[in-house]
């Protein structure tokens, strides 16, 4: 594969995959308005291990009560251990997007949801919504204040990232927000959701290469997936550097943008 190429995928999904900017949404327009070839599954199962390696890392003090607080109470959910009913809020919030998922995959036709057109007006309306969410919505509960509801609402919600240009940490930071919750701490649990989510996607693409393709890890493979890694890990410390201090309104703007020029070259206003 082309090193540039190479470093773009990589950026692209290291950079956007848990801002709320949608990552889908802007690896299919790099396909759509570059002559780059398609990357394959394999590239796409080791930009998103990238991923995956990087909020566990940036999480790891948080899952790791999660593990030991689950064991502890014998993975029964109780005030004591929290992390225990974290553990299973993350599976509940999980549970919808994977059903969604897998008939999507079983009965769409997923071409119809790459047009630049709805990408454009996905990226655009999501966007808003965060910016009216994060404006309207009192910031009243933390982390701790999570709920069998809300995991339930959240993970709803989250079943509208199968949409490209919707946005998965977008969606669900916009749930987050409009039931109340901090802004660190709606990227928190958003990111804890992206987890299982991220290894049931990767399994299911991994189980097509071994079915389709002989297909060995290759060194573009390992950079890119190294690549994908410092991006993602990058930008999770800056956005929650940023959360700490403002809002999610410059990720409304960028949306705002990015969508409004899409639909005006969809509508051939360019033209």
């Amino acid at each position: 594969m082309d090193n540039i190429q190479l470093i773009l995928l990589s950026a692209i999904q290291g950079l956007t995959e848990f801002l709320p900017v949608s990552s889908s949404g802007h690896l299919i327009l790099l396909s759509k308005f570059t002559e780059f070839p398609d990357q394959g599954l394999a590239m796409d199962v080791a930009i998103h291990v990238g991923s995956l390696f990087a909020v566990v890392i940036y999480l790891f003090d948080d899952l790791l009560k999660i593990v030991k607080d689950s064991i502890r109470s014998g993975f029964i959910p109780n005030q004591k251990f929290m992390g225990c009913k974290l553990f299973w809020y993350i599976i509940v919030g999980t549970l919808p997007v994977i059903l969604a998922g897998y008939l999507v995959t079983e009965y769409v036709d997923v071409n119809l949801l790459r047009s630049t057109k709805l990408i454009g007006w996905m990226i655009l309306g999501f966007g808003v919504l965060l910016f009216i969410a994060d404006k309207m919505a009192l910031t009243v509960r933390k982390i701790e204040h999570f709920g069998i509801t809300d995991a339930i609402v959240i993970g709803l919600f989250q079943v509208l990232a199968l949409i490209p240009g919707t946005s998965r940490s977008g969606i669900t930071m916009t749930a987050a927000r409009f039931l109340g919750f901090e802004r660190q701490d709606t990227a928190k649990f958003s990111m804890m959701l992206a987890i299982p989510t991220i290894i049931a996607a990767a399994s299911l693409i991994g189980i097509e290469i071994y079915e389709y393709e002989d297909i060995l890890m290759t060194n573009d493979l390992m950079i890119a997936c190294f690549y994908s890694f410092i991006f993602c890990i990058l930008s999770i410390y800056v956005m929650m550097w940023w959360l700490q201090r403002s809002n999610f309104t410059p990720f409304v703007i960028y949306r705002i943008i990015l969508g409004g020029t899409l639909l005006s070259y969809s509508y051939g206003f360019w033209n």
